[in-house]
């Protein structure tokens, strides 16, 4: 395209849009709501649990969790297993899931067992895709929670309980590069 051929169709642009700015601005929002258009679509008409917090992992898998204080869950734990802690607020014996890994290619999910409550925790993905999930509330304040990215049906939490100093809630993780 030759310079002149540039020039006007610029002009010929700018003169469309100063003059026709209602016509122009509905031409624009028209595009970009075709090009943004899309829909929601259910997949699992329910997992069981609430959804307080999520986390992508890099194994095409979600990490869902909530909290453990309002009693059980829609989700019973496997293989008969529970939960005991005679410091619970709400429930000493709890048999029910709390957190579930959900795999996006098959559409399908499944308990993991929480042993102390992430609410109000933080977290952070390391660069071999474990999930690092730090404190929580009550018996989780001063946890930290591992989720390593696994194709199995085995993999679980693994909770190391009581390893911070201090109780923290809300914190902020940050993967430092290497220096």
């Amino acid at each position: 395209m030759d310079k002149e051929s540039i020039i006007f169709l610029f002009l010929l642009v700018l003169i469309f849009f100063t003059l026709q700015p209602s016509l122009a601005s509905q031409m624009l929002v028209s595009h970009s709501r075709r090009c943004l258009l899309g829909k929601w679509r259910m997949f699992q008409k329910s997992i069981g649990i609430s959804a307080v917090h999520m986390q992508l992992l890099r194994n095409n898998k979600v990490v869902i969790f909530d909290t453990m204080d309002f009693g059980r869950s829609n989700l019973s734990l496997p293989g008969g297993c529970c939960r005991y802690d005679p410091n619970d607020m709400v429930s000493r014996e709890d048999c029910y899931s709390h957190s579930v890994l959900y795999d996006i290619g098959s559409n399908t999910f499944r308990a993991l067992m929480l042993q102390t409550d992430p609410w109000s925790s933080s977290g952070a993905v390391l660069p071999d895709g474990t999930l690092v999930q730090v404190e929580g509330y009550n018996d989780g304040d001063r946890v930290i929670r591992t989720l390593a990215p696994c194709t199995c049906e085995n993999c679980d939490w693994v909770e190391l309980t009581h390893t911070l100093i201090q109780r923290r809630w809300y914190s902020t993780n940050h993967i430092l590069p290497d220096v």
